[in-house]
């Protein structure tokens, strides 16, 4: 992922702001360590030091809540909580919509004390139920009064409470919701940043129907705006507050409703209950490609399960935009930190799910190509044609003082999105779309040449020229991520060698494109040759004979082989660039004990130096990652490989609820009967959730050949017969049929 992830690089040192900083799980609640208990209430990389562009007084860093806290998202907004539904004043919760926190405190108490949490879970990607009681107050003993909080988010949050009493005699209890609103921009949420408190005003209503916070710095503007229904009895400072009387088996209820306005624009969250999803109708695209999506019937629970699931976290993750007048939908690239464009996350998780219905692949194509490089500039890393990394709408983008509007710290996403274009067109022969976007292509194709290859010797490599730059612009972008055997790290820049796998494929497949739409035929041969040569080149510089012959992860700025192994390899099958006589020996590392844990291939080998199977890019299994390595082994005839790979995934994803997370401990299999989950995991995660897409795509062998499914089936025998209905193929649907038990299908 991008400046938000490992993401402590930048403010905190991220590559991605990622969750690094300390113990908090980037969980929904529910999966990994969210549910564990109930409980009452070489070249370094350049940092900032925080605040140096606000003036105003710095917050202390932010508590974590815990691996209990529950969070819940749809769309760009998300709500983070501790188990009671509570965000304490000055911890790292809250409700968070397009980078802003819009909630930062939002506490209920009975009579002035914490209720106590008995079952606190999502319901939904969307919502969550909290079952609380009170604890013991004067003149009431404890658990006589139930509390129930219903809480629903998209485009700000519904809360419903309710309130039980289950005593014998008559009480009256004061129930108090303090609320909180700082506006901090996302990356300051998780570290120290400038307090806005002076800032804020607060226009509240006096009879006790709203609460009203706003903020504006210049053109940036935020409002919060808190109704109740019925209107709180009274309003003390920043609280709403109700003195509520019952008799037993009487039930008292409220709703609130929390609307926010982002730069002039209002959003309102809509009223519904659990299991009921918003439908803004036919003319949606997001919801037109949910509806879409093929059907799957399968003998095996398990990857129905999981398919269903994927399904529905990818829909939740939904973005729709505008782009000169076509609405179209993409997808974010995670929970909870991660809701925004990542041009690396989006674009795969699009090729994931492309056989699932082209929308997300249209939508990423076009909503990246309108934000294209078209200037050199050092602050974003931009460069005429590159294809953005990461896009922000916080106050700090918004005024200029993170590079995240966008920024283009990746060396990879051109390659990608020429690689998506080429996908999308074969499986929807969309030419008008690819002809379109031919001067992007273009100006992809001379990014790669003239600005991705640095020195000229053929080769794409990254080195960040911004202050709050990354130093790895491949997805291994943690600043460790890339290093050596012995764990010393390359000198800037290195080249990746799943980089070059990436453009010899867009290269590839840019030329069948211009002998087909787009009618150039001596593009076509250049593109050809060129790839031809890159693929001879690579395969002399990259290939290592040590350790029964392996891909080295890159060259450094000197040119020498970079002698960790790493997963990355299976990145060069993906992408063709192995030659047929080498590509037994990269399955047998790929499936050796160092690299396969059981659960699926490690990041790093166990026998390298920097191996540490929590370690973020240095020994964890990553789904998304798999996901390619097994669609490589299969493209080079390892099908029982990949089906291991597969199936590891999906019993994983089982010990998860069926979702899985961004990333597992790299521990062996045998040292447990669950995966031991990677403590700081996004989930969900697009690509994590998208993997288990691109797997059954790998098990039923799909492929698109000039408007034609193709089908090659290798089932594993576990999961007996599968049958997907509405695969769309040139705009025509049609259903494929495999069975374990022999290689018969029907499309």
């Amino acid at each position: 992922m991008g400046a938000l992830r490992y993401r402590s690089e930048v403010i905190f040192s991220s590559p991605r702001l990622r969750c690094v900083a300390g113990s908090l799980p980037c969980l929904p609640g529910g999966e990994n360590a969210m549910q564990s208990q109930s409980t009452p209430s070489g070249s370094p990389s350049t940092t900032q030091q925080p605040d140096k562009a606000h003036g105003g007084a710095n917050r202390d860093m932010p508590p974590e809540l815990g691996s209990d806290a529950v969070g819940i998202f749809e769309g760009r907004t998300f709500m983070l909580s501790n188990p009671a539904g509570d965000v304490p004043a000055d911890s790292i919760a809250g409700l968070v919509h397009d980078d802003t926190r819009y909630l930062s405190r939002w506490e209920l108490t009975v009579d002035g004390k914490a209720p106590l949490v008995l079952s606190a879970n999502p319901v939904d990607p969307y919502s969550a139920a909290f079952f609380l009681a009170n604890p013991e107050i004067e003149g009431l003993a404890a658990n006589r009064v139930g509390v129930r909080r219903e809480r629903f988010v998209g485009d700000g949050m519904h809360e419903r409470i309710t309130v039980q009493y289950f005593g014998a005699e008559p009480v009256s209890v004061r129930l108090r919701l303090d609320v909180g609103a700082d506006f901090a921009d996302l990356f300051e949420i998780k570290g120290t940043g400038r307090s806005r408190l002076a800032d804020i005003r607060r226009t509240h209503r006096s009879d006790g129907s709203a609460l009203r916070f706003s903020y504006q710095n210049s053109h940036w503007s935020a409002v919060t705006t808190v109704e109740a229904e019925p209107r709180a009895d009274r309003v003390e400072g920043d609280a709403l507050v109700w003195d509520v009387h019952l008799g037993r088996g009487q039930t008292w209820g409220c709703e609130l409703r929390v609307l926010l306005n982002c730069r002039g624009r209002d959003y309102q969250p809509a009223i519904r209950t659990f299991g009921e999803e918003q439908d803004p109708g036919a003319d949606d695209a997001a919801w037109r490609w949910r509806a879409n999506k093929p059907h799957l019937s399968a003998e095996s629970d398990l990857l129905r399960d999981v398919y269903h699931k994927s399904a529905s976290d990818l829909v939740s993750m939904r973005i729709v935009k505008e782009i000169r007048g076509e609405q179209v939908v993409l997808l974010a690239a995670g929970m909870p930190w991660f809701l925004a464009v990542f041009g690396r996350d989006t674009l795969i998780t699009a090729y994931q799910s492309v056989s699932c219905g082209p929308d997300v692949a249209r939508g990423a194509l076009i909503t990246l190509a309108a934000h294209q490089g078209t200037a050199v500039d050092d602050f974003s890393d931009e460069e005429p044609g590159k294809i953005l990394h990461e896009f922000r709408s916080g106050e700090l983008t918004q005024l200029g003082i993170m590079p995240y509007g966008p920024c283009f710290g990746s060396a990879d996403t051109t390659q990608l999105w020429l690689i998506l274009l080429s996908e999308y067109w074969r499986w929807t022969g969309d030419d008008a779309l690819v002809q379109r976007l031919r001067p992007n292509a273009d100006a992809a194709l001379r990014w790669i040449d003239n600005f991705g290859d640095r020195d000229g010797d053929g080769y794409v490599e990254y080195a960040t020229r911004s202050p709050e730059g990354m130093r790895n612009h491949c997805w291994r972008d943690s600043p460790d991520g890339v290093q050596f055997a012995d764990s010393s790290l390359p000198t800037l820049p290195v080249a990746t060698c799943e980089i070059q796998g990436y453009t010899y494929d867009a290269k590839l497949r840019a030329a069948q494109l211009a002998d087909g739409p787009w009618a150039d035929h001596a593009l076509a041969r250049r593109l050809r040759t060129e790839a031809a040569e890159l693929r001879e080149r690579f395969n002399r510089d990259y290939w290592l004979p040590a350790r029964g012959g392996y891909y080295a992860i890159g060259l450094d700025a000197d040119k020498r082989p970079i002698d960790s192994m790493t997963s990355n390899m299976g990145h060069l099958l993906w992408s063709g660039i192995v030659p047929p006589d080498r590509a037994a020996a990269v399955a047998r590392q790929l499936m050796s004990d160092q690299m396969f844990s059981g659960w699926g291939v490690r990041t790093l080998s166990t026998e390298d130096v920097g191996y540490n199977p929590i370690g973020y890019h240095l020994g964890t299994v990553w789904p998304h990652d798999n996901s390619i390595i097994a669609a490589g082994l299969a493209r080079y005839g390892h099908r029982d490989a990949a089906n291991r790979i597969a199936m590891a995934m999906l019993e994983a994803a089982a010990q998860f609820e069926h979702r899985l997370p961004e990333a597992i401990s790299g521990y062996d299999r045998s040292l447990g009967r669950r995966p031991v989950p990677y403590p700081t995991a996004c989930n969900p995660q697009a690509w994590a959730s998208g993997a288990p897409l691109l797997f059954l795509r790998t098990m039923l062998g799909l492929d698109v050949n000039d408007g034609i499914l193709a089908t090659d089936p290798h089932v594993p025998e576990a999961l007996g017969n599968i049958r997907l209905t509405g695969v769309a193929v040139h705009g025509a649907r049609q259903t494929v049929e495999a069975s374990a038990s022999g290689p018969s299908s029907s499309a």
